[in-house]
């Protein structure tokens, strides 16, 4: 009990730090506040869900963030994976390149968008002018299909470490007289690896995808940043399309539909995840016992 009590004050300050914000969010997607006259606020009756229900934009932010959310959860995990396994190795000065392998995630997210913007840049970026030797200009930036694209491997490049980094703590949770038992039975790495360190991974791997997803889903300043949702909105996120009709539109309510509607999505992937983690957690113990 006394643990329970030592948290009502962490429990209290997040509750007034969120918890009263998305009340403030709930009750404004019911009502729309009119900027222009001061008036008081006026109830919509829903007016704002409806609305959403019938946005053909927000369904295309949707489906862009989950694709964006997606496809670079999924190659940092890969690549978290196999960073993570090489870190694990012993070799010189290990700490030191560990240390040097977290710098993209301690960067800054708006300057890395910055240098990631002027490597993509047409026509005076690197990658431009590498291209540009045999007569092809890309536009990496100006072309709908390839601007994602873009997003995604400078997320990746940014947030692997992140990933790794959680693996590494699950990898040197392992006991090595697992991998000694495993050896002393005639197994192959690779096998020790399949029946070893992927089970008793998977809680990890369940976390590492559990944030990310949670963040990857709220992507706002890398996508301002370094495409500011073009072109076309073809990379525009949920959190940007928020951001616009609140600041630009003035359009508090419908802003605060769609934050709401994206936190109940959010808090499915998230219940989703735990669940999975939880899942993997128990197969992967029976697993190594048998």
């Amino acid at each position: 009990m006394t643990v329970v009590y030592l948290l009502i004050p962490a429990f209290l300050l997040l509750a007034s730090v969120f918890g009263l914000p998305l009340l403030r969010y709930a009750w404004l997607s019911f009502h729309a506040d009119s900027v222009l006259t001061g008036l008081q606020p006026i109830a919509n009756d829903g007016a704002n869900w409806l609305r959403l229900m019938h946005d053909q934009r927000y369904w295309q932010d949707l489906i862009q963030t989950l694709r964006f959310a997606f496809a670079s959860v999924g190659f940092e995990l890969l690549l978290g994976l196999a960073i993570a396994l090489l870190l694990h190795q012993p070799m010189r000065k290990r700490g030191l390149i560990r240390s040097a392998a977290l710098i993209p995630w301690a960067l800054p997210t708006t300057v890395m968008a910055l240098g990631w913007r002027w490597i993509f840049n047409t026509p005076y970026g690197p990658i431009d002018q590498f291209t540009s030797l045999s007569g092809i200009s890309l536009n990496i930036l100006g072309n709908p299909s390839f601007a994602w694209i873009a997003l995604v491997y400078a997320d990746v490049w940014k947030t692997t470490p992140f990933v790794a980094l959680i693996l590494l703590a699950g990898l040197q949770s392992i006991p090595n007289d697992l991998y000694e038992a495993c050896t002393l039975e005639g197994a192959s790495s690779f096998t020790c690896f399949r029946k070893i360190t992927l089970p008793l991974l998977k809680p990890y791997l369940g976390l590492a995808m559990t944030f990310r997803l949670a963040q990857a889903f709220g992507v706002f300043d890398l996508v301002q940043v370094m495409t500011g949702g073009g072109p076309a909105s073809s990379t525009e996120s949920l959190a940007l399309y928020a951001y616009w009709n609140a600041l630009r539109f003035l359009d508090f309510g419908y802003s605060a539909t769609i934050m709401i509607a994206s936190f109940v999505l959010l808090s499915t992937i998230v219940a989703f995840g735990w669940w999975l983690m939880i899942l993997l957690n128990q197969r992967g113990s029976m697993a190594v016992t048998e």
